[in-house]
């Protein structure tokens, strides 16, 4: 039988000490305030926003409080209103819908595959049936769909994509970022990501008038051209005076403490997919378990694992659960009737109307995810693989 496990799923590593420095030297400068600066200078908000700009490979990058709040300004941006039908993923977590509700929008949920990712004949239908012009696409827990077949298919029908990449910075699709094949796409540094600066987001584009009004949006003051990775001034002629303040700006101390995560993301996410592919191939084979099929073109960034469970009963489930936590397993389960942390499903989302989706529904019934931070070692990712697997043979018997 495995071992227990005493290690914790919610412990980040503590970051470079390049970006504790950075921090330090702002805190003595007492400039926090992203336009805070003597005449020449760049500041840390505009250096992290060309820094990263050409890390992702786009043409425009503006950094903003929240993941939450890229999405809400994406929105905005892209011309969505009160009233407007927005299309979104059934399965994702609670800010995606919330940023479509903030805005004046209503939800309009997209069935999911058994995979995890939307299902294109209900995405088609639901185009038809709404009317809808704009989809927020919820690469969620990293399952990036065939981006492809996505574009074609919104494409042919006029309708914007939005990304909210907040599970797929630095994965891509058949070599191609996560990102870079909708209109706007938003990046979340909170905690739990794949930058850590406690809050924080991005967005991303290659439209200038997009971009521009973006940052009017976010709160620019009319100060855009102190932007690092900024649209010409021209372009923000007409967005100037047409958009309203948010006031969601990324201050100089998370953007300082950013910096030097983007220095070394591509190897974080290599040790990353290092820990998820030895738990995935200890899940697999494991009696009633089944782990989540990736596309070859997919190349994913593994920072949490999901998996079913599709002949399991809810109280064996529940039983799966709570047996996984009495051995130090931290599972989160998708198929409870309240929201437990960060996990939530449409039925608990009473802002949205409630719809028909009876096939997510089936998915989240037996579904179950678990977070993979960089303070696992690899030995570590192991036992919780064999933990789960003697966990799960126990139930399913």
């Amino acid at each position: 039988m495995a071992s227990q496990f005493t290690g914790s799923f919610t412990q980040q590593e503590a970051l470079p000490a390049g970006a504790v420095d950075a921090a330090v030297a702002v805190l003595q400068t007492g400039r926090l305030h992203r336009y805070n600066l003597t005449e020449d200078e760049i500041g840390e908000v505009s250096a992290l926003e060309s820094e990263y700009r050409d890390w992702q490979g786009c043409g425009f990058c503006l950094a903003v409080t929240s993941g939450g709040q890229a999405m809400q300004i994406a929105l905005r941006a892209c011309g969505v209103s009160a009233g407007d039908p927005v299309l979104t993923n059934a399965f994702t977590l609670a800010p995606v819908p919330g940023a479509i509700a903030a805005v004046g929008g209503k939800p309009v949920l997209v069935e999911i595959t058994e995979d995890l990712r939307l299902d294109f004949d209900d995405l088609e239908q639901k185009i038809e049936a709404s009317g809808a012009r704009v989809l927020l696409l919820s690469h969620m827990r990293g399952h990036l769909c065939d981006m492809d077949r996505l574009v074609q298919i919104c494409d042919a029908r006029k309708v914007l994509v939005i990304e909210d990449c907040a599970h797929t910075m630095g994965a891509s699709w058949n070599g191609r970022r996560s990102g870079n094949f909708g209109k706007m796409a938003c990046f979340s540094t909170q905690t739990y990501k794949h930058m850590n600066s406690g809050e924080g987001g991005l967005l991303t584009t290659d439209d200038a008038a997009l971009a521009a009004r973006a940052t009017i949006l976010s709160g620019s003051y009319m100060q855009y051209e102190r932007h690092g990775a900024g649209p010409d001034a021209e372009a923000f002629a007409a967005a100037r005076l047409d958009m309203p303040n948010c006031s969601a700006r990324m201050d100089a101390l998370r953007a300082a403490i950013l910096r030097p995560q983007l220095a070394v993301l591509d190897q974080s996410i290599t040790r990353w997919n290092e820990r998820y592919q030895i738990v995935e191939r200890g899940l697999r084979g494991a009696p009633g378990i089944t782990p989540i099929t990736r596309p070859i073109q997919e190349q994913p960034v593994g920072s949490s694992i999901q998996f079913r469970v599709p002949d399991f009963t809810d109280a064996q489930c529940q039983t799966l659960l709570a047996e996984s936590a009495a051995r130090g397993v931290d599972l989160k389960w998708f198929g409870g009737q309240d929201p437990s942390g960060f996990t939530s499903a449409h039925g608990s989302w009473r802002y949205v109307t409630p719809q028909n989706l009876p096939r997510t529904d089936a998915v989240l019934a037996t579904l179950f995810d678990m977070r993979l931070p960089l303070t696992f070692s690899t030995e570590d990712c192991a036992l919780v693989a064999s933990i789960l697997g003697n966990v799960a043979e126990t139930v399913a018997a």
